[in-house]
C-alpha cells in the first residue's frame, strides 16, 4: 500500500465548506479501483486543521487519482480555503502487509 497523509489548514470561515468538499470527494475517490480507503479526519482541538489519509494500492494510483473529476472539482473549490500550502507524507505499511505477516 501507497499512503499519503495530507495536511491542510483551512480558514475558519471555511470549515463547513471544507468539510463538504472533502467529503464529495472522498465519496467519490473510494470508488476509484487503485483508492483502498479515502479518510477525512478533522482536530478535535482546533477543527481549522484536518488530514486526508489516502490510501492506494500501487505509487501509481496517487496520479491516476488526481486526473479525477472530482479530485479537479475538490482542487478548484478549495484553492482559496487553506491559512497556509497544504503538506504531505508518505508512508508505506508495515502491517498488515501482502506477505502474509499480517
Amino acid at each position: 500500500m501507497y499512503i499519503v497523509h495530507v495536511f491542510c489548514h483551512v480558514k475558519p470561515e471555511h470549515v463547513a465548506a471544507f468539510k463538504a468538499a472533502c467529503l464529495d470527494n472522498a465519496r467519490s475517490s473510494v470508488q476509484e479501483p487503485g483508492v483502498a480507503r479515502f479518510d477525512v479526519i478533522q482536530q478535535e482541538d482546533d477543527p481549522t486543521r484536518f488530514v486526508l489519509v489516502e490510501v492506494y494500492r500501487t505509487p501509481n494510483d496517487p496520479a491516476a487519482h488526481k486526473e479525477t473529476t472530482h479530485y479537479a472539482t475538490w482542487a478548484e473549490t478549495t484553492a482559496d480555503m487553506f491559512v497556509e500550502p497544504r503538506s504531505k507524507l508518505i508512508y508505506s505499511n508495515v502491517f498488515p502487509d501482502d506477505n502474509g505477516w499480517g
